[in-house]
């Protein structure tokens, strides 16, 4: 397969229709530790949308390549690397820089994937099944017969941590944005709520019957967050990796204030008093000071799929053409599952 190199570069915060812009590049070398991808497809990430809006502290400054999730092929390797990753179909994850042909990343954020696996499921791995599988299964220890919440279940991460939760035997709650979602959840014996007509945090508290949660998933924080706090009960644990309230909302600074506000203060010793737990994920900062923790998770997750146990959801394959189009669908929450970008 031939590529003309060249990248999307986001040129500017705003609409997707104008963010974007293709450019060609000069090939990278990988250093030390770092392979060299030809990317057959990039993934979408709610990150990127973030970063397109300006909402994302740790975006590179403009024009930058974002994009966390590759899959391709190794076609160089640089010092210190194991000659058996050249030719390897893998998938990646990269700090920054997937929107793109070709990508050089460290050896710690691939895995190597079967031939029969599909770009769009391979591209899920990095970002949203490793965060899920590290949430679930490395900072929790989640376990069988648990209840548990998940936050934007039809979302990337959400259906990761559906399909992950549901192995391991975990009785699920979940909040999603259409009745749709909701009935196809149900279906699937997952206790499901619509949270544009439904109070989720009565509707759950009537459902437990007395009983309180035990975890949940939050990536959406702002006004959930207390909710999540009361349906905890002693033990629980909040898990928060993502702020999507505060997404798509004008008003800079004060926008950002009114999120905070909405999540109130929250005393350490009230904590203790109560024996909950709030935990942090970023898996870009878990990448740049635990790397191995990321390789460990993608290669359980390679498994997992082999055996059948995971299946990332196809939310669409997009044309390079088509990258703004998909950027508004995920920003607008039409995407369920996996989309990506296909180079082929």
């Amino acid at each position: 397969m031939e590529h003309q190199p060249r990248a999307a570069f986001l040129v500017k915060n705003g609409a997707a229709h104008e963010a974007f812009e293709w450019r060609p590049i000069a090939i990278p070398e990988p250093q030390e530790n770092e392979v060299l991808i030809q990317v057959t497809s990039f993934g979408l990430n709610f990150a990127d949308v973030l970063a397109r809006n300006g909402l994302y502290r740790e975006a590179p400054p403009l024009p930058a390549i974002i994009g966390y999730d590759a899959t391709g092929k190794v076609i160089a390797i640089g010092k210190n690397v194991d000659s058996k990753w050249l030719h390897k179909r893998v998938a990646a994850l990269t700090r920054f820089g997937a929107y793109a042909t070709h990508v050089c990343t460290p050896t710690t954020g691939i895995a190597e994937i079967p031939d029969d696996m599909p770009d769009v499921e391979a591209c899920a791995l990095g970002t949203q099944y490793a965060t899920a599988y590290y949430s679930a299964c490395y900072v929790q220890q989640c376990r069988k017969g648990e209840k548990v919440l998940v936050h934007a279940a039809m979302g990337g991460v959400g259906t990761a941590l559906i399909q992950i939760l549901q192995n391991i035997g975990c009785e699920i709650y979940a909040t999603v944005g259409s009745d749709e979602k909701k009935t196809a959840l149900i279906q699937r014996g997952i206790k499901a709520y619509n949270y544009n007509t439904e109070d989720y945090e009565s509707a759950i508290h009537s459902a437990l019957n007395g009983d309180k949660l035990d975890v949940s998933f939050n990536s959406i924080a702002g006004s959930t967050f207390k909710k999540d706090m009361r349906l905890l009960g002693s033990g629980g644990r909040l898990v928060l990796y993502g702020f999507a309230e505060r997404s798509g909302k004008t008003g800079g600074k004060w926008a950002t204030i009114k999120l905070l506000w909405s999540m109130g203060l929250l005393m350490p010793i009230l904590l203790l008093a109560k024996s909950k737990s709030i935990i942090g994920v970023n898996m870009l900062k878990v990448g740049d000071h635990r790397a191995h923790i990321i390789q460990e998770c993608m290669e359980q997750l390679v498994l997992l799929w082999k055996q059948g146990k995971v299946k990332p959801v196809n939310g669409g394959v997009f044309s390079q053409e088509e990258l703004s189009k998909a950027h508004h669908a995920l920003e607008t929450r039409q995407i369920q599952g996996k989309a990506i970008i296909s180079l082929k």
